[in-house]
């Protein structure tokens, strides 16, 4: 079995672990994605099925560069977009779902910069 392989069926199985502890919940999940260019978070409503509010990396903001990219400062910047999106839909308590990425770095920076803004999980 190559490294690969055995470093994504790892993930997986964290993000099956992760999924299972917020099955059940009827409150929003805000889910956070990472590649190695943009930082991805969605605002998600599990019993309609659909995506209350979203922010990434590729978003042009009004006064800053168009691209902030896959940095930690990015990062901080997304979880502080997402918060202020869901605090107008009127969303103010949810699940954090990391998605099977280590609680570190980029994932945690749009977790923290979503609970200073306001936000509860």
């Amino acid at each position: 079995m190559s490294k690969n392989s055995k470093l994504a069926q790892a993930r997986s199985r964290r993000k099956m672990r992760v999924r299972r502890s917020l099955r059940g919940g009827c409150r929003h999940r805000l889910t956070v994605h990472t590649t190695g260019k943009h930082v991805y978070a969605q605002l998600i409503d599990d019993v309609l099925g659909t995506t209350v509010a979203f922010a990434n990396s590729c978003e042009v903001a009004p006064g800053q560069e168009p691209r902030l990219g896959a940095t930690v400062q990015a990062a901080t910047e997304i979880g502080k977009r997402i918060a202020e999106r869901a605090l107008t839909a009127g969303i103010k308590s949810m699940l954090f779902d990391r998605g099977g990425k280590l609680y570190h770095g980029r994932v945690a920076a749009v977790a923290q910069a979503a609970r200073e803004s306001g936000l509860v999980f």
